[in-house]
């Protein structure tokens, strides 16, 4: 009789947050939803990239405990009044994790699957973008990554000094999906990566999350201020990974490289400097 209202919740959130993305896809489109109501498809493009990034993610989680006899809910989507119209989404666990190949596997799928769907809609959303002349202030600038350097390369080529991306809204999209993947597998408490790195490390994990912490605070304080709020949000959350119920049980060679690989992916995906001036 519990499960019925606790779907109709995550239908009703996923609803609410389909509309605030289309909404804020179509403000990015330069629409006005006051003046021009009738607009407002415009942003659905953004919407749906989005929205597909990180329903992916959380499916990646939600399929694989499935898998293992997890109990898990469906994915509860937060809606929000911002500028990407959503605060991202989550699923939560209601029975505990056995061993570390179990939350390997729970912790991994995540931004696996989320950066897998993330690349084409940056790839396409470059190909629809247009590189213009820089003249003066032109507003916020998104920063950069590895992998998200690399794409660009690939598909727009290098851009002349002076020069930048104005980036279509699909590829801004993209752009969130390797941020929230990168944040995700930050290797801090029970972040995604706060599990990966327990599975592989043990209690070293411990003082990990730590020396991330303060890394983050030094981000925060001599290059993008946002850190310093990631940083009070993560210490509030806990530094602290819990161990599994059966902790002896080691990796095998398949997780451990899948394990790694998502520590690969954390590196190419970070972002330093998310947002600045120009």
């Amino acid at each position: 009789m519990e499960e019925k209202p606790r779907l109709a919740l995550n239908i009703i959130l996923f609803i609410l947050t389909l509309g605030t993305t289309i909404l804020a896809g179509a403000l990015q489109e330069g629409v006005n939803p006051l003046k021009n109501p009738e607009q407002i498809f415009k942003g659905i493009p953004f919407s749906f990239a989005l929205m597909g990034i990180l329903l992916a993610h959380e499916l990646g989680h939600y399929l694989i405990a499935k898998k293992h006899g997890l109990n898990v809910t469906l994915p509860y989507f937060i809606p929000a009044p911002s500028f990407i119209g959503t605060f991202g989404a989550f699923i939560k666990m209601r029975s505990p994790v056995r061993n570390r190949q179990m939350l390997l596997d729970v912790g991994a799928a995540g931004p696996l699957v989320g950066v897998v769907v993330s690349i084409p809609f940056l790839i396409l959303g470059f190909h629809l973008s247009e590189v213009k002349i820089v003249h003066g202030q032109m507003g916020t600038a998104l920063g950069s990554s590895l992998l998200l350097s690399l794409i660009s390369w690939l598909v727009v080529g290098p851009v002349p000094e002076g020069y930048d991306i104005l980036i279509h809204p699909v590829g801004f999209a993209g752009w969130i999906g390797l941020l929230v993947t990168s944040l995700n597998l930050l290797p801090i408490g029970q972040l995604d990566g706060g599990h990966v790195a327990y599975a592989l490390l043990g209690e070293r994990q411990n003082k990990i999350s730590k020396y991330v912490f303060l890394g983050l605070i030094g981000l925060g304080i001599f290059g993008w201020q946002g850190w310093l709020f990631w940083g009070v949000i993560l210490f509030i959350l806990g530094f602290r990974h819990p161990p599994p119920l059966e902790e002896w049980v080691p990796l095998d060679r398949k997780r451990k490289v899948i394990g790694w690989l998502a520590v690969a992916i954390f590196i190419l995906t970070f972002i330093p400097v998310p947002f600045s001036g120009f």
